[in-house]
């Protein structure tokens, strides 16, 4: 894997997790809300969410096609975390720049985080039946993400969870190997 992979996959879940760790901080006066701690945290989650960005279509350059319906679905997975990944920057952006009075409609709150999440997983699932990520990976990094969508107050939790789920990116080691099945004479 390329370094912009293994520092994109490290670097994204890691500032959410921080993002997370500051949510908390901002907290502890009772109120969640325009200060150091919700600013830092904020700024955190908006690089995090530019950095899974560009881990997106890094993940789409390395999914092998053999298929139209493969290059299809990969490269509408891609457009799915891209278009996802528009709208977590365009809120989080709104929540640190109070003045922007611009919101998502409630609809596009809603699925465009979920375009991200699917996005993200179906390209991850691509290269796990690429046999270039173990099963495991996107499986976490959906449990990670939907963590989150439940309860705001899991990210640090689902954050290692989507930590762990990429780390597998950053092994500069050959794609993982099913071992063959053994054939009766």
């Amino acid at each position: 894997m390329t370094s912009t992979i293994r520092f994109t996959a490290l670097g994204a879940p890691l500032l959410v997790l921080f993002y997370g760790i500051m949510r908390f901080v901002d907290g502890l006066d009772g109120d969640r809300g325009n200060g150091l701690a919700w600013d830092v945290g904020h700024t955190a989650f908006f690089v995090a969410f530019v950095l899974y960005a560009v881990l997106a279509v890094h993940m789409h350059r390395l999914v092998p096609v053999a298929a139209r319906w493969q290059r299809a679905l990969r490269d509408v997975a891609l457009g799915g975390a891209l278009v996802g990944t528009a709208a977590f920057l365009w809120v989080t952006l709104t929540d640190l720049f109070p003045a922007i009075d611009v919101e998502l409609p409630d609809v596009a709150q809603a699925v465009l985080p979920a375009l991200f999440v699917l996005g993200m997983v179906t390209l991850l699932a691509q290269l796990a039946a690429a046999r270039r990520l173990p099963v495991w990976s996107p499986v976490l990094v959906l449990v990670g993400f939907l963590a989150i969508s439940v309860e705001l107050d899991t990210l640090p939790f689902a954050a290692v969870v989507i930590l762990c789920g990429l780390v597998p990116l950053t092994a500069s080691r050959r794609p993982v190997r099913r071992p063959a099945r053994a054939t009766r004479p």
